[in-house]
Order: C-alpha cells, then structure tokens, then sequence
C-alpha cells in the first residue's frame, strides 16, 4: 500500500503531460462537468421548488442516474468523498490519498480546482477532479444543517458522514475510470 501511495504521489507531481493524455484528461474533465452540471441543475430547481428536503431525495435518485447516463462500456463516471453520505460511493486507497493531496492543494491555492489522472493498481486509468464546498451546498453539508433537513438526510443515508464542511471546503472529487 505504502508503495501504491509514494508511485501515486510520484504521479501526481510528474509535470509532463502525454498528448494521449491529455485528450483522456479532456474528455474526463468534460464527463465531470456533465455530471456536476447536471445534477448541480436538478438540485438547484428542487431546492427552489421545494427547499432542502425534497433536495435529499433529489440527490439520492437522481445523482446515480446522472452518473449512469454519461457511463458506458469504456468509462464509468462516479463521486467519491473521504467522508462519505453513501456507502457506495466510499472511496478506494488510492482515491483517499489523492483526496488528501486535493486538500492539500485547495488550502495553498484555493482558487484553482485540483485534478489528477493516474494509472490505478489494477492498471486502469483514473481522473479525479476535486469537488470543493459552495455556499449552495451548505444547506445539507454545511456545519449548521437545519433539524429537518438534518432528519431527511439520515433517513436516507442512516450512517452519514458529509457534514459540518465550510465553503471552499474539499466536499469530495468526481471520478472517471477509463476501462479500456
């Protein structure tokens, strides 16, 4: 694991970009930006519509649908956090260290959005673009969640952990995993 860690950490400073590369690192950023701006615009209009409640459920069904929709055979599109409010979207080893290097990043220089693109374990390439704490977000991740929406949340993710971040905050990172 220590290994994995110090060839990622190796990667992640490598500053020469393949052309290969960064056509795979374009392509990625657009999939992450699909998926942000899809499910940021379902989000927004079931806040407007019916406040931060509805908004839960919203994200509950709407998010993996999104994320499936820009997926296919070659490339599966996802969100991870290292704290996580669904289980399924808990992070690899791997995910955690660049996660943590993200952090690192946002705190020295917080007006640029870190992104990464490496070779996993298991040999598959793998974007991950940070996802960093809006003041649109606060309403359900934020430090000070309202009771009710409080109460939403853990009915839907009983074992939640995505709380109490501030804005600029590292949230989590949207990943795309190139299969083939």
């Amino acid at each position: 694991m220590k290994r994995t860690i110090l060839a990622l950490a190796v990667s992640l400073l490598s500053t020469t970009v393949l052309a290969d590369d960064r056509q795979t690192i374009e392509k990625s950023r657009q999939l992450s930006q699909a998926l942000q701006q899809q499910l940021g615009a379902e989000l927004m209009a079931a806040m407007k519509a019916q406040g931060p409640v509805h908004a839960i459920q919203v994200c509950n069904e709407k998010a993996p649908q999104i994320a499936q929709s820009l997926s296919t055979e070659s490339v599966i599109v996802a969100r991870t956090a290292l704290r996580v409010r669904n289980p399924k979207n808990a992070p690899t080893g791997e995910q955690k260290a660049v996660m943590k290097y993200f952090a690192e990043r946002l705190a020295k220089e917080p007006s640029q959005v870190p992104e990464v693109l490496y070779t996993t374990s298991n040999g598959e390439q793998q974007y991950m673009r940070a996802i960093v704490m809006q003041p649109q977000c606060a309403a359900c991740h934020g430090s000070a969640v309202n009771p009710e929406v409080k109460q939403a949340v853990l009915e839907n993710y009983p074992n939640d952990a995505a709380t109490g971040f501030e804005v600029g905050d590292l949230r989590g990172s949207f990943v795309v995993t190139w299969l083939e």
